[in-house]
């Protein structure tokens, strides 16, 4: 249910992405430009990209180790799939750290002439690595228990 949750808000934010981007362009042709477009349309694209990342690992279709796969033995193919989660799951933690940390540095910084905190849109990066951290953990789990069932 939450992965069609985060799938049903990433088109709603891709839809409204489009929809900022061809209304400012119509205005800026008719001589009256919406000045703070820029601004929200970065806004929501860091959003629809973290979504987006997060909804890719749902699906297994992030990075990965075929090749390897394909030459080991299904047992090492295995131990290798549990290490790459793994490396994953630090990496995202290392990462989450300084996303936080950052997310609370820019809120004093506002952004252009929309005038909203920069932290609303570094705050995708925290929301996006935690999403991502819950699919990878449930990855791993999953894997786990279908290795312990064979």
């Amino acid at each position: 249910m939450l992965k069609r949750i985060e799938f049903a808000f990433g088109g709603a934010l891709l839809v409204a992405v489009v929809l900022l981007v061809a209304v400012a362009s119509i205005a800026r042709a008719m001589g009256s430009p919406i000045i703070w477009s820029v601004e929200m349309a970065q806004l929501i694209f860091a959003w629809l990209c973290m979504l987006a990342a997060d909804i890719a690992m749902q699906d297994d279709r992030h990075f990965g180790l075929q090749i390897i796969k394909e030459v080991l033995s299904p047992g090492a193919a295995y131990l290798v799939e549990i290490f790459n989660i793994l490396v994953i799951i630090g990496f995202l933690a290392f990462l989450l750290y300084y996303a936080w940390g950052n997310m609370i540095l820019m809120h004093p910084r506002l952004v252009g002439a929309a005038q909203i905190n920069a932290s609303y849109i570094h705050a995708s990066m925290v929301v996006g690595i935690l999403l991502m951290m819950r699919t990878m953990i449930a990855q791993l789990v999953r894997r786990l228990r279908h290795r312990g069932a064979n």
